[in-house]
């Protein structure tokens, strides 16, 4: 194991699958204490007795961050020993249908604004002060193509990954002045849970997305984090995009399988 990140103290959010299990495990490697959030705790479990960490290591926080009341109480009751976050990575987020705006379902835009943008904005508001006040810390949101592109179907998941990259803009331009790092990583087409959870649970569906494409892998994202997270302390990596090669835009895809 690697001791790059020796005594640094990393927030994933989301962390229970995909890219945030994924950025778990690299980070884990070089050495970094990890606290892991995401609502369902038994993945999360699952995954701390796979990293083979010590309680020292490693910190579980069963949390939803759309739950104001419940990540303010939980940030500001981290034990001593964890509360002096070094990275937060804002990986918590989700898409829900494909519908016309018009015919769109509230419950699916309620769940995609309530995660996407206001979870994001509670993980960071109660965060980011104590950055501050140390003059240290570097924060990593996970935005996507989406919100540079938007694509038939995709309108509010669009709109909200459009606000993750305005706010991760302003966050920028609130920390200038300071030691403190933002950065937004927007990857194209990845093969996580994503297209299950925007098709609510239908997996044949899921899979037609990604059919004919090599489909970049949550692996490939942690590996562009890790590299945002490494750079020399005044280097600041304000955003990366990055696609497979099969994928041109957000609609434009090779899918010929290659």
């Amino acid at each position: 194991m690697s001791q790059l990140m020796q005594d640094t103290i990393v927030l994933i959010t989301g962390a229970s699958s995909g890219i945030g299990a994924a950025c778990a495990k690299i980070f884990a490697g070089a050495g970094a204490k990890l606290i892991l959030a995401a609502r369902r705790l038994e993945k999360l479990q699952k995954l701390a007795d796979s990293l083979h960490l010590t309680d020292e290591q490693i910190y579980l926080l069963k949390l939803d961050v759309s739950d104001r009341l419940s990540v303010e109480s939980t940030i500001n009751n981290l034990p001593p020993a964890w509360s002096k976050i070094d990275i937060l990575i804002n990986n918590a987020g989700l898409s829900r249908g494909l519908d016309k705006l018009y015919q769109g379902d509230f419950q699916d835009w309620e769940e995609m604004i309530d995660t996407n943008i206001k979870g994001l904005l509670y993980m960071t508001r109660y965060i980011v002060p104590g950055m501050v006040e140390r003059n240290h810390g570097h924060i990593i949101n996970i935005g996507s193509i989406a919100g540079h592109q938007t694509y038939p179907g995709g309108n509010v998941y669009c709109g909200t990954k459009a606000a993750v990259k305005s706010i991760t803009q302003g966050l920028k331009q609130d920390l200038l002045g300071t030691a403190i790092r933002v950065t937004s990583v927007d990857p194209g087409m990845v093969e996580t849970e994503f297209s299950e959870v925007r098709f609510h649970g239908d997996i044949a569906r899921a899979k037609k997305v990604y059919q004919g494409v090599k489909p970049l892998v949550a692996e490939d994202i942690a590996d562009v984090i890790f590299f945002c997270a490494t750079r020399s302390p005044h280097v600041n990596i304000n955003e990366v995009i990055l696609m497979p090669v099969d994928q041109a835009s957000a609609t434009l895809v090779n899918r010929t399988g290659n």
